[in-house]
């Protein structure tokens, strides 16, 4: 790290004209004051360069303990979720602490390259030695220079559907989890789903903990466990703290049902977490043509007023088998699979990495606002929409006032022409 900045200068702000200074004062954001003109870099200060400055992005989602293992101990050729939960039992009967921490670290180094400081992990608590927790639990200090680390004990086969399930989801709490995770579409009954959304959320409450359930990953019309979390929420008014993870149901649900289940979801308040990649890969599998998309219904989730986010939920594992850590390329995937690439959308897009996913974490010091923490990237480009079009990285991305990652800015004209052939 370098010494730490006392401003970033010739900055681009979402919804705001012009350019800015963003003063920084012992790590943290001071004023922030419009720029009559560009302004020449001073020692210890980040020229923009006339780019797009936003908050650091939100990695709301993702399984660090099974990154990277695509193919390990083969590979999964339906492509299905219950396929990859089955290739994945059998890697976790392999599982050591130091695999765990190699595999995250490397993963999270990635993530951080892309200017990522905020991640929310699913970890496997199916698992009667717990080593992934225990292992994640150690990366989260590890890690804590340059990402926040939150871990959610995640029952991969079931609370209720798993000997010891409930036992062992209180003893991951006990360990140090920040979550309470769950998958009642994967219990082996619909009143098993139901008791155990129930308990989980009260399991959350009595420890003080956020909720982030797997919720209806899953085609089947059928599957509405995404009403119970919501009651459940709304009942013990713990909305704000519950995320609602996947929801791929609701894309197959009819309109006069989800009629009635969003005056619930307003009333609750729940965070939603889409992830448009992995879905479009593992759902649909069961369909002849059309083929279904798998995603829910993120537009009119942020037409209700809720807060909706993008995650990657996979790296290189047995349900996906690509991922580059570059949550521009999940926000492009989803913007195209949503139906979401009117301009009023990609003017806001940049929501769904950053302040949806804060607020989906539950994140309580985040933004570029005066007095809070000075966690930001620099894009490249001068508006979402330029941001979008190239995908490129991160120019530089800035912790407590400090430059975790800087890169020269590319120009992709420039580019081409150098690599175009004369005729």
């Amino acid at each position: 790290m370098t010494d730490c900045l006392n401003a970033v200068i010739n900055a681009r702000l979402q919804g705001r004209d012009g350019l800015y200074s963003l003063a920084i004062e012992n790590g943290r954001f001071g004023a922030i004051t419009s720029q009559s003109a560009e302004l020449k870099a001073l020692h210890n200060q980040l020229d923009a360069a006339g780019n797009l400055v936003t908050p650091a992005f939100v990695e709301p989602h993702i399984h660090l303990d099974a990154a990277m293992t695509a193919g390990e101990p083969r590979w999964n050729q339906s492509g299905t979720l219950f396929e990859g939960i089955e290739c994945w039992g059998e890697r976790k009967a392999t599982l050591t602490r130091d695999d765990v921490i190699g595999r995250a670290e490397q993963t999270l180094r990635l993530f951080a390259a892309h200017g990522i400081q905020y991640v929310r992990t699913h970890v496997d608590v199916t698992d009667p030695q717990l080593t992934a927790l225990q292992a994640m639990l150690e990366v989260k200090e590890r890690v804590s220079g340059y990402v926040d680390l939150q871990i959610v004990a995640f029952p991969q086969e079931g609370i209720w559907s798993f000997r010891n399930g409930r036992e062992l989801m209180e003893e991951a709490v006990r360990l140090g989890a920040d979550v309470v995770g769950g998958i009642p579409h994967f219990e082996h009954t619909r009143d098993d789903g139901v008791a155990s959304v129930r308990w989980l959320v009260e399991l959350a409450q009595r420890h003080d903990l956020l909720v982030d359930v797997h919720c209806d990953e899953i085609d089947d019309p059928g599957s509405r466990f995404l009403e119970v979390l919501a009651a459940e929420a709304l009942k013990l008014d713990y909305g704000s703290r519950v995320t609602a993870s996947h929801t791929c149901a609701m894309g197959s649900y009819n309109d006069a049902y989800c009629s009635r289940l969003f005056r619930l979801l307003k009333m609750s308040g729940l965070r939603f977490l889409c992830m448009p990649t992995e879905s479009l890969h593992l759902q649909g599998r069961f369909d002849g043509y059309p083929k279904r998309r798998g995603l829910t219904r993120v537009p009119e989730l942020l037409d209700a007023g809720l807060k909706v986010a993008f995650g990657q939920d996979s790296i290189r594992d047995p349900w996906y088998p690509m991922g580059n850590g570059n949550m521009l390329r999940t926000l492009d995937s989803g913007l195209h699979a949503c139906h979401m690439l009117g301009m009023n959308w990609i003017d806001r897009s940049l929501e769904l990495i950053t302040d949806n996913g804060a607020a989906a974490l539950h994140l309580q010091q985040y933004g570029i606002a005066e007095g809070l923490p000075a966690r930001c990237v620099v894009l490249q480009g001068q508006t979402p929409y330029e941001v979008l079009l190239n995908q490129r990285p991160v120019v530089a991305s800035v912790r407590d006032g400090q430059i975790l990652v800087q890169r020269a800015a590319e120009d992709p004209m420039a580019a081409l022409n150098n690599t175009l052939v004369s005729v």
